[in-house]
């Protein structure tokens, strides 16, 4: 259970990501899997969270499973060909009453104000409309796609002016031809062609499962464009519903990707309050699709000496690193590379120059939620670049407890004698650490 200080801390944390958020615009796709989902209501609230706190959301509304199940229920057979669903004119009418069931369903939930409930005084109000143009899907490989159609148009004028009177647009899996024809559409286009339309600052795409998940049922917290692909065409050969909802969400979040829709997460729709950890803390929750750069590698400057100090602090009361003063790191800082994520310092290290042929790595401290991210590696590999640069031809690293990790990055293990003069003459005997060298080319 978190404590009091616990609260405090997260709820201070979070306010640089309120701030962040304020005013953006994050479409969010409720698939019918995440409408059919106990934790349903758990999302709404987040949803209704958000919008309170200055989002500007538009949700397309999915309806999937519940279009397969009233087909079913009427004994019609309903067949899909290049991921979409073939919506013969016997369909039609069975697809609006489902869609339309579920939208009634949606504003239920968002106007719930009763006390002692998590929507009291949310006072949300939703605007739906013929946002979306469609068109036929056609004829492909010789299949007649019939009411089944493509985005033709999003009206972005008119969602935009919604959103600014404060409004939440919703819109359905419908779209509606220059024809007077209503056309069934696949919900993840729609998500998509909205958030590129609206220059949408999220693409937030709810899946059945905690993101995307690697062949040893581990989670993928960030995807690149190849792997997201890779993932999308596995999840696509399987015939399961799941599979088939996150193999949607993945082709969805490529085709954002490619239009420069600056960030794409796949949240699960299972597990409460994944939505807000994934907006509101570092660490997130789920998978990400991005062509953003999220951490910084810089010289460190005098403005960043208290992160520093706060991210070396734990090292120095285990005796991993050596105490440093703030006046004596705002004297060295020049000495310093930090990495930087989200305007938090998550990584340090430094290069301090012995003689005019020799340098030392000394303080390399990762955040304890980071440390499994690279980010040492990264910040040695830009140190010995920098050595190199300087003309160095030896590096040096004294060291209690990351011998082994060295040793893997090409250091080996040396002598106390083997220390310039002046770097001997400072070895402290008291704290006994070995002496790695790494001869640079």
């Amino acid at each position: 259970m978190i404590n009091r200080k616990d609260m405090i801390d997260l709820f201070r944390a979070s306010s640089t990501y309120i701030n962040a958020h304020r005013s953006k615009v994050f479409v969010v796709l409720l698939s019918g899997e995440a409408q059919a989902d106990d934790n349903f209501f758990n999302v709404v609230y987040d949803l209704s969270l958000l919008h309170n706190l200055g989002v500007k959301l538009v949700l397309v509304q999915g309806a999937r499973p519940q279009i397969t199940a009233a087909l079913e229920k009427e004994n019609i057979d309903s067949s899909y060909h290049q991921n979409l669903r073939v919506t013969e004119s016997v369909c039609i009418e069975i697809v609006k009453q489902a869609v339309g069931s579920l939208g009634i369903n949606i504003d239920a939930l968002f106007s719930m104000g009763t006390r002692n409930s998590p929507m009291h005084g949310s006072d949300i109000r939703l605007c739906r409309g013929n946002f979306v143009t469609a068109k036929p899907a056609g004829i492909h490989d010789g299949v007649d796609f019939h009411f089944t159609g493509k985005v033709r148009k999003i009206h972005t004028a008119a969602i935009n002016k919604q959103l600014n009177q404060g409004n939440l647009v919703v819109l359905s899996n419908l779209g509606y031809s220059l024809t007077g024809e209503v056309f069934n559409l696949s919900a993840e286009e729609i998500a998509t062609e909205v958030a590129i339309a609206l220059n949408a600052e999220k693409l937030i795409l709810m899946i059945p499962e905690d993101g995307v998940i690697d062949d040893k049922g581990q989670l993928i917290p960030s995807l690149s464009e190849s792997d997201a692909k890779k993932y999308a065409d596995n999840k696509a050969i399987l015939k399961d519903e799941d599979s088939k909802c996150i193999s949607q969400a993945l082709y969805a979040s490529l085709r954002a990707y490619s239009n420069h829709v600056h960030r794409i997460h796949l949240i699960s729709f299972k597990s409460n309050g994944a939505l807000l950890q994934e907006l509101f803390t570092r660490e997130g929750n789920g998978s990400l699709v991005s062509n953003d750069s999220f951490d910084q590698l810089r010289d460190a400057s005098i403005s960043d000496v208290t992160g520093i100090l706060n991210l070396i602090k734990p090292l120095e009361n285990d005796g991993t690193l050596v105490e440093r003063s703030r006046e004596l790191l705002e004297n060295e800082i020049q000495n310093f590379k930090i990495i930087e994520l989200e305007g938090a310092i998550i990584a340090c290290a430094a290069l301090y120059p012995i003689d005019y042929q020799s340098g030392e790595i000394a303080c390399i401290a990762i955040d304890s939620n980071e440390q499994k991210n690279g980010y040492g590696a990264r910040l040695l590999t830009n140190l010995e670049k920098s050595a190199s640069e300087l003309g160095f031809t030896k590096l040096f690293v004294l060291t209690t407890v990351a011998s082994h990790w060295f040793i893997e990055k090409g250091f080996s293990e040396a002598e106390l004698d083997d220390l310039p003069d002046q770097r001997k003459g400072l070895y402290n005997m008291q704290r006994k650490s070995k002496v790695l060298l790494k001869q640079l080319s």
